[in-house]
């Protein structure tokens, strides 16, 4: 019996957006991550198709049109993952990174040409979690990191996201533990990493491997289309 053929995976980009947790002032930043990190995460909608209630980071699948604004934001269509995370990033939260940081324009901005494209030193990557083998549907994601300053507020696009928030990775770590949250395992992962940065800084500097959750093979990376290059 020939054994089923392996569904390629697409490939995605994911956002981890951090700040420092001084920016919240008071409150929980008083407890066990007090002087680290907050990310900025949100809880996909009920009528998502893809992990429907789960607590993630901001992110999604490559589009074709990624390809030709990589190439005019970074010289080269291979940067079509960081393209990607900036799009994403805009259309679920409204927060859009310019090449002056994370800002958040009044109404919605649709046209990039409307302000000066980032680099992509400001994408800064984290990981690449490639989905196993024997999933239906499979993501080729690499992880980046955007820094952001205080004062941001995070809008939740109503549709695929219906929440969106700051909180320290522990925060979000607890609500796992209590049941109040859903994670999925590279998010878990990338939480449990995040936990120990104490700074922005450290975060940036972070490099995080894939471990595949127990019993399960390490994933192939089989993308439908070659790797991106990192810059």
């Amino acid at each position: 019996m020939t054994e089923p053929a392996i569904v390629a995976a697409r490939p995605a980009a994911t956002v981890v957006v951090v700040r420092s947790a001084a920016s919240r002032g008071g409150s929980k930043a008083d407890g066990p991550d007090a002087g680290g990190i907050e990310v900025l995460v949100l809880r996909r909608s009920a009528a998502s198709r893809f992990a429907p209630g789960f607590v993630v980071f901001p992110g999604g699948a490559v589009e074709e049109g990624d390809h030709d604004v990589a190439r005019r934001w970074f010289g080269t269509p291979n940067e079509a993952a960081r393209a990607c995370a900036v799009r994403e990033l805009a259309e679920e939260t409204g927060l859009v990174l310019t090449d002056h940081g994370l800002v958040q324009p009044h109404g919605t901005m649709t046209d990039d040409r409307a302000f000066e494209p980032p680099t992509s030193a400001q994408l800064v990557e984290l990981a690449r979690w490639v989905a196993p083998d024997f999933l239906s549907v499979r993501f080729d994601a690499r992880f980046f990191a955007v820094e952001a300053g205080p004062a941001l507020v995070p809008t939740p696009d109503g549709v695929e996201a219906d929440r969106a928030w700051w909180a320290t990775p522990g925060e979000v770590l607890e609500d796992q533990r209590a049941g109040t949250a859903q994670l999925m395992w590279p998010t878990f992962k990338m939480l449990e990493a995040l936990s120990s940065c104490r700074s922005v800084r450290d975060v940036l500097a972070l490099k995080v491997e894939q471990v595949p959750p127990p019993g399960v093979t390490p994933a192939r990376a089989a993308s439908t289309e070659p790797p991106e290059a990192s810059p």
